[in-house]
């Protein structure tokens, strides 16, 4: 069973990652945000143990942050609060997730001999993982240094919105679009962002451009 699973691991954790960033279109604020986003969240971290299944050792890590996030997250769900402490605790058990699952999902495209859709699907994880990366160190950053981020988007007190916003923000930031409604207002915020842009631009330029090499090879000398 999880052989077969691991076959589908890219598609899998793909999906997990689509869920969590557009589920919120679909769903009442509060209900998604306390209910079914912790819920995504857990499937996530399930998905990305099954990613990284071949290392015993990653594996087990994985499965401790699972238990953890699985109890901070079941105490805010039956408090019905936003700890920023608790917050941060996730934060950081997330990020932890997200980089070594980018990582491996990197490692993996890169060590693949041939371009198929595993590899197309694993390409667009990665680039979503670093999305997540820059949500998660964005917000860890406005948590401890509040009005790091300044702009409508995230002048509230409401920490839903606030985080609506800053996801936001990570994710125009990767794909150097810019529109200006958020912006970087100490140094330590400001270097976030230039890493992100840079790390957005590295994974077009180096992986990317390596899966094309490896596709456009095979398609010539099958032809």
């Amino acid at each position: 069973m999880i052989d077969k699973l691991y076959t589908y691991r890219f598609e899998i954790f793909l999906i997990t990652q689509i869920v969590i960033l557009f589920g919120s279109l679909f769903f009442p604020p509060e209900f998604y945000e306390y209910i079914l986003l912790p819920l995504f969240y857990m499937i996530s971290i399930a998905a990305g143990i099954l990613m990284i299944s071949k290392n015993k050792k990653l594996t087990w890590l994985f499965i401790v942050l699972f238990v953890i996030s699985t109890f901070v997250f079941g105490f805010d769900m039956i408090s019905r609060t936003q700890n920023t402490e608790n917050i941060l605790i996730r934060l950081s058990i997330y990020f932890i997730f997200y980089i070594t699952v980018a990582w491996n999902i990197i490692k993996q495209i890169w060590q693949a001999k041939r371009v198929t859709k595993n590899v197309i699907m694993g390409l667009m994880s990665g680039y979503i993982s670093l999305g997540f990366l820059a949500f998660f160190l964005f917000m860890s950053i406005e948590l401890t240094n509040p009005g790091a981020f300044s702009g409508t988007l995230v002048e509230t007190n409401d920490i839903v919105l606030k985080s609506e916003g800053i996801l936001y923000y990570a994710y125009i930031t990767l794909l150097t679009i810019g529109y200006g409604e958020i912006v970087p207002t100490i140094p330590i915020a400001q270097k976030a962002a230039v890493l992100v842009g840079l790390l957005g631009q590295f994974y077009l330029v180096i992986i990317t451009a390596v899966v094309v090499e490896k596709y456009i090879k095979h398609s010539s000398s099958e032809s």
